[in-house]
């Protein structure tokens, strides 16, 4: 037996295991050097003893043939990036940052934000290597802070991990260090309609024909309109339509949309009480108990208050009460999950693990609730359910955009183990899931969860174009225009001394 075939048998191969294909547009002896150096890495060879006085370098190399990817990673540098705006949640960009080896990346921009936050980005990653994700998330993230304005930041990260998850053909969830499922639940809104018969067959049919096995709805005092003695001064803050515009007025510093909760002074009556009870009620004997039933978007008004909600509610052992007050009162979060059952939750619009850190320590929610287009992207929101898994706290994720960023959601979610259930915003949006095409033919969503890529790389999807093209936003009907008035970097961004 020669010393290669001795050498072989050692590493439990035969020689006919050894030929190999060169990966495309790449040297075969480049492709030896990178295959072993990887494979030496993954499973373990070592460089060292007979191998360095024995002439079977060639050999070895090629038993690391089987690692199949599709470029050259170390090669890689960032060329471009460019964006479409789509109507999703009003308007949500998608962004794709192109490479010098033809593999591109998918991101998005929150929903809501604006794509500026991430072509301001761009001449902070020209030249580098995009599988350096943790690297430039670090170089970037000064340039996110909460809610939308994290939104360029990570949208680059998701962008970065699909690229990455082509480059060396693996799935991101994989990138993340494996999958605990291999579909993943997910929750959607209860439907609403005028009369409670219709409404009672919309319900039905998300449960029934469409297999969502959670469901999320709004207990808001804005459903009060029209309904006398049950708010106190709700009319101070009425819009000139007399509504509780929560989402409205957003230029007006002192309108209702943008005050704090703890400035509204609006108080619920009992009787105000009484009438969100119902809406809860009514939703609850449609779906029975088996199904849970997660609450939002209860309007702007103080702790106390959410307490007194929080208990009227507790007969109906909902899956959480979501953002009764601003996320950033982590004392007032204690003091609420400490008066209530209801499982307390916020997280939505916080950026990065350490400020989510504080209602983790001091036990203020029981569930960690963050939006990936939010919180700083796929590897960030996971560090950030691993810290709440050590504190006893489950992690739900909030999701309102297109399926570039419910895809990265999907990944996150597959690699993380305290996962409960991810939100689809979209369901009711017939063209949603065809804008993009999933790589490996699998359906997105089948029954209430959507299914996880086992094999196909990075994110799994590319957009279905002429879909994409056919709903772009009004206001903004480019598709992936060059960006070159973004390329330069015109200033020093070093945060210290």
């Amino acid at each position: 037996m020669t010393p290669s075939q001795k050498y072989l048998q050692k590493l439990g191969l035969k020689e006919e295991d050894t030929n190999l294909t060169p990966a495309p547009e790449q040297p075969e002896n480049e492709n030896c050097r990178r295959s072993f150096l990887k494979k030496s890495a993954l499973g373990g060879i070592a460089l060292g003893g007979a191998f360095m006085f024995s002439p079977i370098e060639d050999i070895i190399a090629q038993t690391t043939q089987k690692v199949s990817r599709y470029s050259a990673p170390s090669d890689l540098k960032i060329t471009d990036l460019r964006y479409c705006v789509t109507p999703v949640m009003g308007r949500t960009a998608i962004i794709r940052i192109d490479t010098n080896q033809g593999i591109y990346g998918l991101g998005e921009v929150r929903d809501g934000a604006d794509e500026r936050y991430a072509l301001f980005l761009k001449s902070r990653i020209l030249g580098e290597n995009p599988c350096n994700v943790e690297l430039i998330f670090k170089k970037i993230r000064q340039f996110g802070w909460h809610a939308r304005q994290a939104g360029g930041v990570c949208a680059v990260e998701m962008a970065l991990w699909d690229i990455c998850g082509k480059a060396y053909n693996v799935p991101a969830w994989q990138l993340l260090g494996g999958r605990y499922r291999d579909k993943i639940r997910l929750y959607a809104d209860t439907p609403e309609s005028s009369s409670p018969e219709q409404q009672k067959k919309l319900i039905q049919k998300r449960i029934n024909d469409e297999g969502y096995t959670w469901l999320k709805m709004d207990v808001s005092i804005a459903k009060l309109k029209g309904k006398p003695d049950t708010l106190v001064n709700g009319k101070f803050w009425e819009n000139a339509q007399g509504n509780l515009a929560q989402w409205g007025d957003q230029n007006n510093m002192m309108s209702y949309a943008n005050a704090l909760h703890p400035f509204t002074q609006i108080q619920v009556t009992d009787k105000g009480l009484d009438e969100l009870s119902a809406l809860v009620d009514n939703v609850r004997s449609m779906v029975g108990y088996e199904v849970p039933i997660s609450t939002d978007h209860y309007g702007h008004f103080d702790f106390n208050n959410g307490i007194r909600l929080g208990r009227a509610l507790e007969k109906y052992r909902l899956a959480w009460l979501e953002d009764i007050v601003s996320w950033e009162y982590t004392d007032q979060y204690v003091k609420m999950s400490d008066a209530l059952e209801t499982p307390i939750t916020t997280g939505e619009d916080i950026y990065l693990l350490k400020y989510f850190k504080p209602l983790l320590d001091q036990k203020a929610i029981d569930i960690a609730h963050p939006d990936l287009a939010s919180s700083g992207g796929l590897l960030e929101t996971k560090r950030i359910g691993d810290y709440a898994e050590e504190q006893g706290v489950a992690m739900a994720l909030h999701q309102a955009g297109t399926p570039v960023s419910f895809m990265a959601s999907v990944h996150c979610a597959a690699a993380t183990q305290n996962f409960l259930a991810l939100e689809h915003h979209s369901v009711d949006i017939p063209w949603w899931e065809s804008l993009v095409k999933t790589t490996d033919g699998r359906k997105l969503i089948t029954k209430g969860y959507a299914n996880l890529p086992l094999t196909a790389p990075g994110l799994g999807i590319e957009l279905n174009e002429e879909v994409l093209k056919q709903h772009l936003h009004p206001g903004n009907k480019s598709y992936f225009a060059p960006t070159t008035e973004w390329d330069e970097k015109r200033s020093h961004d070093r945060i210290f001394s």
